[in-house]
This record gives C-alpha cells, sequence and structure tokens, in this order.
C-alpha cells in the first residue's frame, strides 16, 4: 500500500483477478481472505429489465450499483470482468474498462520505484556518505518487505503468474535497499541476517510451489508462518519506530505472536467459530494492510527526528510511489473496495506527497516540481470521484464516498 508496499496485479477486463491489495489466507476453506476481493457479477438480461446480481458468498444482492467489500469476504469472489457484465450503461462499462487499465498501468512505476532509491544509495556508499542512509528506516522497509512477500505466497497460491512477477521484483528490489542499509550500518546485523534467511527460505519456498516442487504440509506451515509473522510484526514495528522516546521492550510483540499461534492452532484443530474465524479473517487483512500503511508513518518520523537525513531520499521514488498508488485509487473506488481504496489512498498521500512536502520544506526540489504534483495529485483525486458519481447517476461525489464507507 505505499512506495513498493502496493505492488498491484493487472486488473484485467477478461480473466477472473483478485484485488492484489490482500495477503493470503491458511486456511482456504475456513479462514476468509486477508483483504477485500472484489465482486463478481452476474449479469441478468431481458429484453425490458436490465439487473446486475451481486453475489457474495452466502448472501445474493439484487442492485445496480456496487457495495463495499471487507476484509472477511471469501478469496472464492471475483472481480468485475467484461464477459459477465453483459448489460450495463455504456458511461459505467467504459468507466469499469478505464480503472481496469489505470490498474494495469500502475505496474510501470511500482516496477521502476527502487530503482532511484537503490542508485542514490550507491552513490552515498562508495562517496562514503553512509549517514545519507539514515534517512530510511530500515524498520518501514521491513515492513513493506514483509508485505511484499505475503503477496508472492498468495499469487504464488491463485497461478497469477504475471502478479508473481511484479511480486519477486518488489521482494528483490526492497531487499537489494535493506542490504544498503546493512552495508551503511543503518540495519543491525542481528536483524538483518534473520531477514534474510526468512527472504532466501520464502523465495525458494514460493518457487517450488510454483513449479509444483513442494510438499503441501510444507507449503501450509509456510503459509501459517506468514499469518503469525505478519500479525507479530506489527505492533512490534509500531512499537519499535517510537524508541527511544518509549523503552526498548519486544513486548508488544510478543503478546501478538502468542495470541496469532493461538488463533491459527485453534483454526488448525477446527475449534474456532464461525463467527471466531470471520473476526480472524478481518484482523488479519487489516493486519497486512496497515504493514503496509505503517511504512510512511515510520519514514515521516525519521524525518521528523533527523531532517538533515531528508536529502538521501530520492524524490523521484516519492514521486513514483504517488503516482502508481494514485491509478490504483479510480479501481478501488469503483469497486468499493474499502481496504484496497485505504491502502492506495494513504500510501499516496503520506508516502508519496507527504515525503515530497518534506523534501521541499528542506529545499531538495524545486517549487515547480512540488506544485505541479500537489495540482495534478488533487486534480486527479477530483476526477476520479466526479467521473465515478456521473456513471452512477450520484447527485453528488460525495454520494460516492460514503457507499465506500459505509454501502448503499
Amino acid at each position: 500500500m505505499a512506495g513498493s508496499l502496493l505492488l498491484m496485479d493487472k486488473v484485467r477486463l477478461c480473466s477472473h483477478r483478485p484485488s492484489d491489495y490482500r495477503a493470503f489466507s491458511s486456511y482456504p476453506k475456513s479462514l476468509e481472505s486477508f483483504s477485500c476481493p472484489q465482486p463478481h457479477l452476474e449479469s441478468i438480461s431481458s429484453n425490458k429489465l436490465h439487473l446486475k446480481k451481486i453475489i457474495f458468498p452466502g448472501q445474493s444482492i439484487c442492485c445496480y450499483r456496487l457495495k463495499p467489500l471487507y476484509a472477511f469476504s471469501s478469496e472464492d469472489a471475483h472481480p468485475i470482468n467484461q464477459e459477465s457484465v453483459q448489460v450495463r450503461g455504456k458511461g459505467l462499462e467504459q468507466w469499469d474498462s478505464l480503472t481496469a487499465k489505470f490498474a494495469g498501468a500502475a505496474n510501470v512505476p511500482f516496477l521502476l520505484l527502487q530503482l532511484p532509491q537503490i542508485i542514490l544509495n550507491t552513490r552515498n556508499l562508495l562517496a562514503g556518505n553512509k549517514s545519507a542512509l539514515l534517512a530510511i528506516p530500515w524498520l518501514g522497509m521491513f515492513t513493506g518487505l514483509l508485505g511484499n512477500l505475503s503477496l508472492l505466497s498468495y499469487f504464488i497460491k491463485r497461478r497469477e503468474n504475471e502478479a508473481v512477477v511484479v511480486q519477486t521484483l518488489g521482494v528483490i528490489s526492497m531487499y537489494v535497499v535493506i542490504l544498503q542499509l546493512a552495508m551503511a550500518d543503518a540495519m543491525p546485523l542481528p536483524q538483518f541476517i534473520a531477514t534474510s534467511i526468512v527472504i532466501v527460505s520464502g523465495l525458494i519456498l514460493n518457487f517450488m510451489k510454483h513449479f509444483h516442487l513442494l510438499n503441501p504440509e510444507i507449503w501450509h506451515f509456510w503459509e501459517e508462518f506468514i499469518t503469525i509473522a505478519g500479525f507479530s510484526a506489527l505492533p512490534q514495528v509500531m512499537w519499535s519506530t517510537f524508541v527511544p522516546y518509549i523503552p526498548n521492550t519486544v513486548f508488544p510483540g510478543s503478546i501478538a505472536f502468542v495470541t496469532a499461534v493461538l488463533a491459527v492452532l485453534t483454526a488448525r484443530m477446527g475449534k474456532l467459530s464461525e463467527k471466531g474465524i470471520k473476526t480472524l479473517g478481518l484482523l488479519s487483512g487489516w493486519t497486512a494492510t496497515l504493514l503496509f500503511m505503517w511504512m510512511p508513518v515510520a519514514q515521516m518520523w525519521t524525518n521528523f527526528l533527523n531532517p538533515e537525513y531528508i536529502k538521501g531520499l530520492s524524490a523521484v521514488s516519492m514521486l513514483l510511489a504517488m503516482i502508481g498508488n494514485g491509478l490504483l485509487i479510480p479501481r478501488a473506488l469503483f469497486t468499493r473496495d474499502l481496504m484496497w481504496f485505504t491502502g492506495s489512498t494513504w500510501a499516496c498521500v503520506f508516502y508519496g506527497w507527504g515525503n515530497l512536502v518534506c523534501l521541499y520544506c528542506f529545499n531538495s526540489i524545486s517549487r515547480a516540481f512540488f506544485l505541479a504534483s500537489t495540482f495534478a495529485f488533487i486534480a486527479w483525486i477530483g476526477m476520479t470521484f466526479w467521473r465515478d458519481a456521473q456513471v452512477h447517476d450520484h447527485s453528488s461525489p460525495v454520494t460516492s464516498l460514503k457507499e465506500l464507507l459505509f454501502g448503499r
């Protein structure tokens, strides 16, 4: 959700693809998806009646407009695809197609996202300017890396080959940045070694799974590990960001770890109620989202504490983050995917534009660059809500936002 947080797969009109903004479930038959899959639309057509039937797990809702999606929605739901939507307004169909193309185009800035930062870090390392790399908080990079690895495992499981390529490049590029941070002593060596072991093991297991070389029980164990790791990492990373202003302790992570282990074991033994499964799926989905969302928070906190390090940030990387996440916002709004919309918007505002504000305040970018980026971003958001309201026959763009937040 953020920088390389939100590496999304293309959303194709003629194929069933899940939203990228989600992690995977260790229990495909019980636990529901960590994030918000988009609804699968079946069209019911007649000569005079045009209805679209939105299919959710366990319920059917006949309506014309899309409903918001929640983290406990089933991973069996599919995104909108053109073949199943045979009867719809021309404007709605065109906006459906256009938002899908925007989401697909977001792959380009995401693929290029870390390259300017890697080049800048290399120059600083070769010049002996290791302090410049302190501008990049390793905790924030770690959360983004863990999120990308989780998404890689999810798309390996779903056989979404293009998404697998994108997520793999994201994992590798972010790991290169973390390697540079370790070389500059900006990341503790024990944490770097542990991260390296997890990343290398994860890549090997994922690609063994992709080529059908992995025992199912080992893969199931890996899914449980990622579930527990993500749930445990979030509170610990959030706490550690503010050290030394708060006591340095592993208590938050330990409590979350014990809770996650107990939940996974209870689900494995089949002793978790249906409500508990839905709650676990909901919490897990927002945990994955918050892992992505915390990366810009850690970066902004570092900027606040050490403004002299801001020049170590790449303005091009921040702009690419804003562009990539911005391209995903129309699709997230159109599908009424609240989790996707929240993550994309948060990353766009705080990681992309927010860091451009910091760079501008400390004269690291020109005024023209900053103003052009700001006005383009505002215009894009305004156009998105205006167009969405128009194709849904709303009198105000605020209605689209209300549907996203509260349903119809």
